[in-house]
């Protein structure tokens, strides 16, 4: 199988690595970007816009550039190696796969313009307080009204809802709160009456917020595909953000290995440098072990998130969590210790990618989570 960049890929994967190195130059640079209202300066997610990026994964007959999961890893990447905030993930990802696998012509023909060019954000509103990573735990409810729908609950953290237009939220349309059918998706504008967002920074330098619907009213074709049969898109929309995570750990991975080792090289003890030091090296050996199998883990996720047999795709993309979820806690407290206290200081960028790998682990699903999938045959993952 061949592995190799084709051209296209190779000018987008340096495109925005430029892009994202020029934006975040140092971590001073970082820190005054997250002052910005938002979390995250408009000019730098204008610039990706006019890079082309908020278009990636749509057709060029739409707009967009045509770009497939190999072109999002890409991308993602970048965002990890320089601890990118603006809402890339959250809009490029989860809520562009909604729109791009769920929406409707129509649907498509009146908001993919806004997407592509960068003027309307996504993002997806799915978890609840109860529900932990069980997308079938549905409390909030989208009732009829007639021909409209009227949305009552609450998400809980919702990445950069407050930055976002549109949200795509999963409610719960009939059926009881665990039932796997009942569950649609509905495109719900963030400034309807009866919207309310509290917003707040989180641990890894991104913002999320918790999000209530009182009474939204929604029009019939708000709905995403068929109001009661959502569940299968929100699991396609996770497993796209699953490969994701998968690559955005791989660049902060990467970043964090190089930073360690730079470190091991110049710092020095008993007159030498501590680099010089063989359980050092092994250590060191044994992070970048890790990130190549979480690389290997990241190019599997590609290939297989778009996989037409839904077992096999959910299996995959279990197994990558698992995987990435171990790297990502290895090669951060790995990191930290082999640098000692500096490592947890605030003022040192090696803090920040630890901090941004440990909410990865979390993210989409911890270990015990995709493992039981995996193990218990969840979802028919390994069902007879």
């Amino acid at each position: 199988m061949d592995f190799d960049l084709n051209e296209d890929q190779s000018l987008l994967r340096d495109s925005v690595e430029r892009l994202a190195a020029d934006l975040y130059p140092s971590l001073e640079g970082r820190q005054a970007r997250l002052t910005a209202p938002l979390g995250f300066p408009e000019a730098g997610w204008a610039a990706f816009a006019e890079l082309g990026v908020t278009g990636l994964p749509f057709s060029e007959a739409e707009g967009g550039l045509a770009g497939g999961p190999v072109e999002t890893m890409l991308v993602m990447e970048a965002v990890g190696r320089n601890l990118v905030v603006e809402p890339l993930f959250a809009s490029l990802v989860l809520g562009a796969t909604a729109l791009r696998l769920g929406g409707s012509p129509a649907q498509k023909e009146t908001l993919l313009p806004g997407v592509i060019d960068g003027s309307l954000r996504l993002t997806l509103a799915h978890t609840e307080r109860q529900s932990r990573y069980d997308l079938e735990d549905v409390a909030t409810v989208a009732r009829r009204s007639g021909e409209k729908f009227v949305l009552s609950g609450a998400k809980s953290v919702v990445p950069n809802a407050d930055a976002a237009g549109l949200m795509v939220v999963s409610a719960r349309v009939s059926g009881e709160r665990r039932d796997p059918h009942g569950i649609g998706l509905f495109l719900v504008p963030a400034d309807a009456a009866g919207v309310a967002i509290e917003a707040y920074p989180t641990q890894d330098g991104g913002r999320a917020a918790e999000v209530s619907f009182s009474e939204v009213t929604l029009p019939a074709d708000a709905a995403l595909g068929d109001p009661e049969g959502g569940l299968p898109l929100l699991e396609r929309i996770i497993e796209h953000g699953i490969a994701a995570l998968a690559a955005e750990a791989v660049g902060s991975m990467d970043a964090l290995h190089k930073l360690t080792v730079e470190y091991l090289k110049t710092r020095t003890q008993f007159g030498v440098s501590v680099g010089s030091f063989q359980a050092l090296q092994h250590r060191a050996v044994d992070m970048l072990i890790q990130l190549e199998q979480a690389r290997s883990m990241a190019l599997y996720a590609a290939m297989m998130v778009e996989a037409e047999d839904s077992g096999a795709r959910a299996a995959a993309l279990a197994a990558v969590k698992v995987q990435i979820n171990k790297a990502c806690r290895f090669v951060g407290q790995e990191a930290v210790q082999l640098h000692g206290g500096i490592g947890m200081t605030l003022e040192y960028l090696g803090a920040h990618h630890f901090k941004r790998l440990a909410m990865i682990e979390y993210q989409l699903g911890d270990t015990a989570h995709h493992l039981r999938r995996i193990t218990q045959g969840e979802n028919g993952l390994l069902a007879a």
